[in-house]
């Protein structure tokens, strides 16, 4: 199979198309800068607090920005986690074993930001398997077992959305980065200034 293959063999990000995100989360240089506190990363990815802290706690998805040292500190999550959240979300709603999903988010972690968005996962609740070509998604489609899939894309546009409504803080100084609310009248004469 040219581009498919099951996620826990597979050398991830070696058969993807490099594709520019379909859109920006406050600047493309900024989504790297960006951290998001538990309550905001749970908000976007649609998942409870007490998943949040399971899986950072498991190791399944920590977060990249500032993990939690200790009682009271707090977590700091990026863009891309918040995107894996998300998809571990989907992934799990639709029965997906634990070890797949596992090893679906290690893939996610190697995989080029960019990459991303053209990436397509491909399930049957068994194994996760990535496809990067309409043709790969026939193949696996042609024999004949019940699959689903997960266009990362779109994910992405929705985590986009859902974290521009959200407060963020710079990893760097800590500063607050207020949400992006288009009807915020007093908001956009600040940034005026």
């Amino acid at each position: 199979m040219g581009g498919l293959s099951a996620l826990p063999s597979s050398p991830p990000g070696a058969d993807l198309r490099t594709v520019p995100p379909p859109g920006r989360v406050r600047g493309q240089q900024d989504t790297h800068r960006l951290g998001y506190r538990g309550p905001s990363a749970c908000a976007a990815a649609g998942i409870t607090y007490r998943q949040l802290d399971y899986w950072a706690r498991t190791g399944l998805v920590e977060p990249s920005v500032r993990p939690a040292h200790g009682s009271g500190s707090q977590r700091l999550y990026g863009f891309r986690d918040v995107l894996t959240l998300k998809i571990v979300k989907r992934l799990l709603d639709a029965g997906v074993s634990l070890h797949s999903i596992r090893a679906a988010v290690q893939a996610l972690r190697t995989v080029e930001l960019s990459e991303l968005p053209s990436l397509v996962l491909m399930s049957d609740g068994a194994t996760v398997y990535r496809c990067s070509s309409a043709v790969d998604m026939a193949e696996l489609l042609s024999g004949g077992r019940g699959i689903f899939g997960i266009a990362v894309g779109a994910v992405w546009a929705d985590v986009e959305q859902a974290l521009s409504r959200l407060h963020a803080e710079r990893a760097d100084t800590g500063e607050p980065v207020a949400a992006d609310h288009p009807e915020d009248e007093l908001a956009r004469r600040r940034r005026m200034r």
